[in-house]
C-alpha cells in the first residue's frame, strides 16, 4: 500500500547520525554539517567555502561557467545578469505559458486512463520553462532537449567517483553523454547566433547575448542550467505535491477552494520532499564549527532533508500538515532552495510554476492514486524512482 509519508533510507541514516554524534559527522571522504545551526553557519560564512570544486560533477551538463559552479566575483557577475529574467514581475508574465502547458497535458488524458503524472508534468514543465524564458521557437525543441539532457542527467546522477572513472576511461556511458552534450550545444549556439542577429523575439537569451561581458560559453552554460535545473528539480516536486494532494484525506478538496491553503501544500511538500536531499561545499580554508576542526579542502555536505524532518524544528515532522505554515520558519530551518549568496536563483519561478500547474490539475475531477511502491531517488533532485501512477477520473 502507498505510505502516508515516503522516507528516503539513505537520508534517514544521516538523521540518525546527527542525533547520535551532533552536527559534524565524518563518513568516509565526506564531512556532514547537519541541522539548522550548521545551515546558518554555512549561509553566514560564504567566504569559508568553495562552490566550484564542490559541484564539479555537474559540469558535464551545466558547463564550467554555470552559476551553480561559480564562485566569488564570477558568480556575482553572472547572477546579476541572469537575475532580471527571474524577478517577480517577470515571473508573473510567464504565468499564461505555465497554465497553457499544464492545460495541454491534462486535456490529453482520457477518462479512465492510467498515467504517470511525474513524466506527464515533467514534459509540461520542461516545455513551459523553455517557452517562458527563451521563447516559443526554442520550446518547439523541448522533446529534443529532454531526450539529450536526460542522457547527461543520468550520467551525473551517479556517484561522482564513478563519473570521474567513466571520464578517465572514456567508457561508453561517457562517450554517449558527450554526444548528447554536443547535440545540445549545437542547438543552443544556433539560438545564440539567432538572438545576436535579432532573429528571435526578445527574451532571456537576447538579454544575455546583449549583456556586456558574457562570452558565448557563459551564455550557453546559463541557458542549459536554466533549462535542466528548471525542470529536473521542479518536476520531482510536482510529483510529490500531487502525491500529497491525493494521499491525504480532504487535502485535494480544500486546495480546490483555497489558494492560501494550496500555497501551504506547496510549502509542506517542499519541506518533506526538498528538491535536493543534500548540497555541497568545499572548505576554502581551515575553520572550526561546533568544536570540530575542519581542514582546508574538506568536501562538505549539508542536508535540507535532515533539517526539514527534525522534531526539534518541526513538531511531529513526519506528519503532512499544511496548517503548520501559520508560523514562518527561519531561513536556516526551511531551505528547499538552499540559502545565502548561492540560494537557487530560480526559486520564485519554481514555486510559481508548481502553484499554477497544480491549480490547473485541481480544476478537474479528482483522479485516483493507484496502490504502488513510491520510492525516492536522486540526492541532487529527489523524485519518485518509478514515477507516480494515477487513474484519470471517468
Amino acid at each position: 500500500m502507498t505510505p502516508d509519508v515516503v522516507r528516503f533510507r539513505q537520508a534517514d541514516l544521516l538523521a540518525g547520525l546527527y542525533r547520535r554524534f551532533g552536527p559534524v559527522v565524518r563518513v568516509g571522504p565526506y564531512t556532514y554539517l547537519l541541522g539548522p545551526e550548521a545551515n546558518r553557519f554555512v549561509f553566514a560564512h560564504a567566504e569559508l567555502f568553495e562552490v566550484e570544486r564542490a559541484f564539479q560533477s555537474l559540469v558535464p551538463v551545466d558547463g564550467p561557467t554555470s552559476l551553480i559552479v561559480s564562485d566569488g566575483e564570477d558568480h556575482q557577475r553572472r547572477r546579476r545578469l541572469v537575475q532580471p529574467a527571474l524577478a517577480h514581475r517577470q515571473i508573473a508574465g510567464y504565468v499564461p505559458v505555465m497554465r497553457a502547458n499544464a492545460e495541454a497535458a491534462v486535456e490529453a488524458w482520457r477518462p479512465g486512463a492510467v498515467v504517470d503524472v511525474y513524466q506527464e508534468f515533467r514534459r509540461a514543465i520542461r516545455r513551459s520553462t523553455i517557452h517562458a524564458l527563451f521563447g516559443e521557437e526554442l520550446a518547439r525543441d523541448s522533446d529534443f532537449f529532454g531526450a539529450h539532457l536526460q542522457v547527461l542527467i543520468n550520467l551525473i546522477d551517479r556517484n561522482p567517483a564513478v563519473v570521474t572513472w567513466l571520464r578517465r576511461t572514456k567508457a561508453p556511458a561517457w562517450r554517449n553523454a558527450m554526444r548528447a552534450r554536443r547535440a545540445v550545444d549545437a542547438r543552443v549556439y544556433r539560438a545564440i547566433e539567432e538572438a545576436r542577429q535579432g532573429a528571435m523575439a526578445s527574451g532571456v537569451l537576447t538579454s544575455l547575448v546583449q549583456s556586456d561581458g558574457l562570452s558565448d560559453l557563459e551564455v550557453r552554460d546559463q541557458v542549459v542550467t536554466l533549462i535542466a535545473a528548471g525542470y529536473e528539480t521542479t518536476s520531482g516536486a510536482m510529483a510529490w505535491a500531487i502525491f500529497n494532494l491525493l494521499r491525504h484525506n480532504g487535502v485535494w478538496e480544500r486546495a480546490q477552494e483555497d489558494d492560501d491553503y494550496l500555497a501551504n501544500v506547496v510549502n509542506e511538500t517542499l519541506r518533506l520532499y526538498p528538491p535536493a536531499v543534500v548540497s555541497a561545499r568545499v572548505a576554502a580554508q581551515p575553520f572550526e564549527f561546533a568544536g570540530k576542526k575542519i581542514k582546508q579542502g574538506t568536501f562538505l555536505l549539508y542536508s535540507l532533508y535532515v533539517t526539514h524532518r527534525l522534531a526539534e524544528v518541526w513538531p511531529d515532522p513526519l506528519r503532512f500538515d499544511p496548517g503548520r505554515w501559520e508560523r514562518k520558519p527561519a531561513p536556516h530551518e526551511f531551505l528547499p532552495f538552499g540559502g545565502g549568496p548561492h540560494r537557487c536563483i530560480g526559486a520564485g519561478l519554481a514555486t510559481t510554476e508548481l502553484t499554477v500547474m497544480l491549480r490547473v490539475l485541481l480544476q478537474g475531477p479528482r483522479p485516483e492514486l493507484l496502490p504502488q511502491r513510491v520510492t525516492p531517488a536522486g540526492l541532487a533532485a529527489m523524485r519518485p524512482r518509478h514515477g507516480l501512477r494515477i487513474r484519470v477520473a471517468g
